[in-house]
């Protein structure tokens, strides 16, 4: 009963002291947190009628819950408690915030077809982020097969759904219609199963980019995010439109390969 098991029992009974916490291991659960508050203030946006910025705040949630696990691994402060925030947000900002914003917009207009579809979207984002927590460290696949995606991410499903919102926010003439809204409540739902699909999606996770390409890649992404800020409704559909030509050319690049590993079996389901 000495010193050391003093000092533990302390630790035992209240859990280990805030000071003891570094706060490298604060900063990426903070990230998390922020893009909580983000995506729950698209929503309330959205209920206020102020669909531009409800649009931004999602946007802005979805892009800080890509950034915290990144820079957790970056100041090597990845935790279990990390990753349960992370998946809590998750939930919210890439499954219920993009539903509820899309709903409060247009969906509401179809009436409980539209419910429907906001519902099996925000489902859909829940299962497929739940199998990716539960097969992320399943190691029986070949290891090409860790290159894609099964099924559409749910960051990409997320900036898909909201596309009606581009296109109204374009200013083409497109008015919230009840026939809108049928059109957008099936358009939901088929972004809903292409993210619980067994889609093989190119993931970009093993692109290593040759040493004399690395500017050219630079300026590329600074144009992107040139055009984004500057033209953000163009972009994005433009991005959408990219994204699901995009799709057809990763199935039939998984077949070529598949063909060429003499694999015959479905991808496994990563990511």
């Amino acid at each position: 009963m000495g010193a050391p098991f003093k000092k533990f029992e302390a630790h035992a009974s209240g859990g280990p002291r805030i000071r003891e916490i570094p706060m490298r291991m604060v900063l990426p659960n903070l990230v998390t947190v922020l893009a909580i508050c983000a995506g729950l203030s698209g929503i309330r946006f959205a209920f206020e009628n102020r669909f531009e910025i409800a649009v931004v705040m999602v946007l802005l949630a979805a892009f800080l819950d890509g950034i915290d696990g990144r820079l957790a691994r970056m100041l090597k402060a990845t935790s279990k408690f990390g990753a349960q925030m992370d998946s809590l947000a998750d939930i919210v900002n890439f499954g219920v915030a993009p539903a509820l914003v899309l709903y409060a917009f247009l969906l509401d207009r179809a009436g409980s077809p539209g419910w429907i579809a906001a519902l099996l979207f925000t489902i859909a984002c829940g299962m497929r982020l739940a199998r990716f927590n539960v097969l992320a460290d399943d190691t029986d696949q070949p290891a090409w097969q860790t290159e894609y995606f099964v099924g559409v991410p749910a960051p990409a499903g997320a900036v898909l759904v909201m596309l009606p919102l581009y296109l109204y926010f374009l200013r083409l003439g497109l008015e919230p219609s009840r026939p809108a809204a049928f059109v957008a409540s099936g358009f939901t739902v088929l972004v809903a199963f292409l993210l619980v699909s067994r889609l093989p999606v190119y993931s970009g996770k093993s692109v290593k980019i040759p040493g004399d390409r690395v500017l050219p890649v630079i300026l590329g992404v600074v144009l992107y995010i040139l055009l984004l800020m500057a033209y953000p409704w163009y972009t994005l559909t433009a991005s959408v439109a990219g994204y699901l030509l995009f799709l057809p050319l990763s199935v039939r690049a998984y077949s070529k390969r598949a063909m060429r590993e003499g694999e015959k079996v479905p991808p496994s389901d990563i990511g």
